[in-house]
């Protein structure tokens, strides 16, 4: 018993520690979109050596909440960590129906205009315009993948001269499919295929890393098989992670955290984003 103790204790000092040892960056807000009188930012995590004369690759993370709510804090450690690695991370805001009375097209729409805002002004910002990744959580996922693998669905008024595509994607947990089979449809109003991912892979389509837990009861984890072998299809890389038992939202609690984090590491650094060794 004894023994099972010293274990478990060892084995959260570790995990604490390793989270402890993710910089405290405060991110820089600037407006992106206004619609009317919402206003929604890109919270901006920069490397803290940061230099206004070098170029950045840069990941945009969306948070999760069904397209009803949540905020850009869900993640800030994901964005911490990789701005300490030499990336700056964007975690952005977008409008969600329990405070703007909006739809997951409205959801999509404020995506698609946050990348091409970073791609837009990529030299002021410091970024390299062909290495933007994005990420999400949930519908977050869902609205990374659809940005990744959906044409149109664009906002009025857009520079559609400038793509609203990621050249990467980190997917935790996603919404690949909003058909009757997967997360939802009900919201969908019949038009269901023209925003769900799982039905709009194509050749093209940018690499992608998912982490998914075997026991999701919200978004199905036949899903995420499913996107994987049209990805492999289709010619383009999809790694995907299972965790055993894991629940959704698992990938911001414990071990998995740091797991899936030192995964997104080094998937980031094979495609050329981030040099040496993940330090968490």
């Amino acid at each position: 018993m004894r023994a099972f103790l010293i274990f478990w204790i060892s084995i959260l000092g570790y995990t604490l520690n390793a989270q402890s040892s993710i910089p405290d960056i405060i991110p820089e807000a600037i407006v992106y979109k206004s619609i009317d009188t919402i206003k929604l930012n890109l919270h901006i995590y920069k490397p803290q050596n940061f230099n206004t004369n070098k170029t950045y690759n840069c990941i945009v993370f969306f948070h999760g909440g069904g397209w009803n709510n949540g905020n850009y804090k869900a993640f800030q450690r994901q964005s911490r960590y990789l701005s300490s690695r030499g990336m700056i991370a964007i975690s952005a805001d977008y409008r969600v129906k329990n405070v703007h009375g909006t739809t997951p097209f409205d959801a999509v729409e404020d995506a698609k205009s946050a990348i091409r805002y970073v791609r837009k002004h990529a030299k002021e910002l410091c970024i390299n315009p062909n290495m933007i990744a994005a990420g999400g959580g949930s519908a977050g996922g869902h609205l990374a993948a659809a940005c990744g693998n959906i044409e149109g669905l664009e906002g009025p008024n857009e520079d559609l001269s400038i793509s609203s595509k990621p050249n990467a994607l980190v997917l935790f947990n996603p919404v690949y499919d909003n058909s009757q089979n997967g997360f939802g449809f009900a919201r969908m109003n019949g038009r269901y295929k023209e925003i769900s991912p799982l039905h709009n892979i194509n050749k093209g389509a940018p690499p992608t890393i998912v982490f998914f837990g075997t026991k999701d009861k919200t978004t199905p984890v036949a899903s995420s098989k499913a996107y994987e072998k049209k990805m492999k299809a289709i010619g383009s890389r999809c790694d995907l992670f299972l965790y055993e038992g894991a629940e959704h939202s698992f990938f911001n609690k414990g071990d998995y955290f740091i797991d899936t984090l030192r995964k997104t590491d080094r998937f980031l650094k094979l495609l050329g984003y981030i040099d040496g060794k993940p330090t968490i």
